[in-house]
């Protein structure tokens, strides 16, 4: 007992020297030039040619960037959301720059009605799809004694809810069809840790993400692939203004992600695509994080030691090693 509380004391030397060393810099901005994002579409041209994909939460963010990932390597693309003038704008602009028809059907994924409707109105626009892509998401920060039920409810219901309504009733139709598809939801790194502040996006999402492996293992056999990415912090307008409205917290994330940046849409827009592609059709179940090893990185309760200097780390060997015991 004697040699741990030992050890504990070296770390706290260890811990102060973290907190209080004015030497002790992160990298960051140094660190990130190993790490350029490629922002181009990796997957050759006309991957999704003859092929429909239908994104929630389409005409903003991560789900615009998909959309035009996937409407450059030719899909047929559907966008949908609550605000039709945004899908609109979003739809023209996409496809203007690669040439494919955009559609928009305006849904709140919340009302299971109105799920039906947009599928409907799908169906004859386009067909069923081949690529489902749930994004359409809520989330704010709040003390959770500060939290409400009409917060809760808010959240929970776009994005648990909205993606069950979603996936069930598109699912069912594609069964009836005999049409099989990918199934691809974007949730984020902490549903699966949880985390405080965000409470009702952090339970959410990891109903999400049960919901997903469970119809993997139940669906396969009428051709339905399901799959998860989990991103880390990607600057988006819409995101930014909820989770960090004053600017004060995103250099704390970069110091803590070890590539030394935030990630790109573009990036995400990749990764959903290769998903969603033949090339990974023995791909079903799986949780991708896509994070720059800000999980890991938070993860391991020594991983701050990576903030000690040379000098440091010589003074700290000298102290460990007049430590006797075990």
């Amino acid at each position: 007992m004697a040699a741990f509380r030992r050890g504990a004391g070296v770390l706290t030397g260890v811990r102060s020297w973290i907190h209080h060393s004015a030497a002790l810099q992160s990298g960051s901005a140094s660190k990130s030039t190993f790490f350029a994002p490629v922002e181009d579409a990796m997957l050759p041209p006309g991957t999704f040619k003859d092929r429909v994909a239908f994104i929630t939460g389409g005409g903003t963010g991560l789900g615009r960037a998909m959309t035009t990932t996937l409407s450059q390597l030719g899909a047929v693309c559907v966008i949908a959301s609550r605000k039709l003038d945004v899908l609109q704008k979003t739809a023209e602009e996409i496809s203007s720059q690669t040439g494919n028809k955009v559609h928009v059907v305006q849904c709140d994924v919340k009302d299971p009605q109105a799920v039906s409707g947009c599928v409907d109105m799908m169906e004859s626009l386009t067909g069923l799809p081949d690529i489902i892509i749930n994004n359409a998401a809520g989330n704010f920060v709040c003390p959770s004694e500060r939290l409400s039920p009409n917060g809760w409810k808010s959240i929970t219901d776009i994005v648990l809810n909205g993606t069950a309504y979603v996936t069930l009733e598109l699912g069912k139709r594609l069964i009836q069809n005999q049409k099989g598809a990918s199934f691809l939801a974007i949730t984020t790194i902490y549903a699966e840790s949880g985390s405080g502040f965000v409470v009702p996006s952090a339970s959410a999402k990891a109903g999400v993400e049960a919901l997903y492996k469970s119809l993997a293992a139940e669906w396969g056999r009428y051709g339905h692939r399901f799959n998860i990415i989990q991103p880390g912090p990607i600057r988006t307008k819409g995101a930014f203004s909820r989770l960090d409205p004053t600017g004060r917290f995103e250099k704390a994330m970069i110091d803590r992600i070890p590539t030394g940046r935030l990630g790109k849409p573009e990036e995400v827009a990749n990764l959903a695509a290769y998903i969603s592609s033949n090339y990974a059709t023995w791909m079903s179940g799986a949780v991708i994080r896509l994070d720059g090893g800000e999980y890991v990185s938070m993860a391991g309760e020594f991983n701050e030691l990576r903030r000690v200097t040379p000098e440091e780390w010589k003074m700290m060997e000298t102290m460990i090693r007049s430590t006797k015991g075990s």
